[in-house]
């Protein structure tokens, strides 16, 4: 039983140190679980969102960020979490989660929204149910980086120095420089691969809000900009949201100093678990994410069953997404900086 009433009610920014808090120190949370990811989303994008906690004798015992995505001429859809892999509620059981996410069913009723998504994940040991599935890829973390360096295969080392042999040089900060060469070589790599990129306020957005539980590293050769990276952290974990380089410089390995400066920070820093990214499981960027020793850890984004899209329906917004992809390519970049953060705000992936 859940004891004394459990209550659910919105809070507000002078709470988001009582909301941090929380998240903290619930063992499945996430840095997208801090009231900056969501203050953010507001802020860049003007989205509605809205900050749930359930609270027992004035103590918070459970949390769920809520994000409203109106499309226009679609209608809404609520997620939990847009725009990046893991949300969901975090509370201290789950008969506080379900009062959390029967709230949620409210609020969608009331807004007339059409759906609410739960990005989340589930500890499975069979990896054969991996197989074409999306996962996180989760490296736990020694208390330094010289045991996490030493702790690698002799390979993996050697690319790392291979890089600095290269003469790439890299350099961390949050600054507006640091946020205009992550913002140029992001969105030329997301050109490259046909996909609308964030607005530069979104990545600004998430610096402002996060201020000291954030970093960018921008690798360099010269004073060419051709890898960065931006890291979002708590006292505890630390996930890397976005990552990209030139291409035309991957010969020289900029990913691997890129990658391994972002690592040894947060080790360095005390956090114990570094969150990948999603991949898809065996796929390229899931070997690169193994070979630093990451695991892969089931991502199950789950819908109301009522709203979820058929496979018919699925299969065909694919084939016409790599339609739209190729076309994408084709176009001026100067042009789809423009267009690009329109729709992407949009695109809750």
């Amino acid at each position: 039983m859940l004891g004394s009433e459990v209550t659910i009610q919105q809070i507000s920014a002078n709470e988001s140190a009582l909301w941090d808090e929380y998240v903290q120190q619930h063992v499945e949370h996430s840095p997208y679980h801090l009231f900056s990811w969501l203050a953010a989303v507001e802020l860049a994008y003007s989205h509605q969102v809205y900050y749930f906690v359930a609270k027992q004798d004035s103590v918070i015992v459970g949390i769920l960020p809520l994000v409203n995505i109106r499309i226009p001429l679609k209608g809404s859809s609520l997620c939990s979490l847009p725009f990046c892999d893991v949300g969901g509620c975090l509370a201290d059981n789950d008969e506080i989660k379900n009062l959390l996410e029967a709230n949620a069913v409210n609020l969608k009723s009331k807004l007339q929204s059409k759906s609410i998504e739960y990005r989340e994940r589930t500890q499975i040991s069979n990896k054969a149910q991996f197989e074409g599935k999306k996962v996180s890829m989760l490296l736990p973390l020694p208390a330094t980086s010289d045991e996490l360096f030493a702790g690698f295969k002799s390979k993996l080392r050697s690319q790392i120095r291979k890089a600095e042999k290269n003469g790439l040089t890299y350099e961390l900060g949050i600054s507006q420089k640091f946020i205009d060469e992550f913002y140029a070589v992001f969105s030329e790599n997301m050109h490259r691969l046909g996909s609308p990129v964030h607005s530069k306020k979104w990545i600004e957005s998430i610096c402002k809000q996060y201020n000291n539980q954030c970093i960018i590293a921008i690798v360099r050769l010269d004073n060419v900009a051709v890898g960065a990276g931006i890291v979002l952290f708590t006292d505890q974990k630390a996930c890397i949201p976005w990552a990209s380089t030139r291409a035309e410089y991957n010969r020289l390995s900029p990913n691997m100093m890129l990658y391994w400066e972002l690592l040894k920070f947060v080790t360095d820093k005390g956090c114990t678990e570094f969150d990948f990214g999603r991949s898809t499981f065996n796929e390229g960027t899931y070997r690169f994410k193994q070979q630093w020793g990451a695991e892969p850890i089931l991502l199950e984004w789950r819908e109301d069953p009522l709203n979820q899209l058929n496979e018919n329906t699925k299969s065909n917004t694919f084939s016409v997404r790599a339609i739209i992809e190729n076309i994408w390519k084709k176009l001026p970049l100067s042009l789809v900086n423009i267009i690009g953060p329109l729709i992407r705000k949009y695109i809750t992936l």
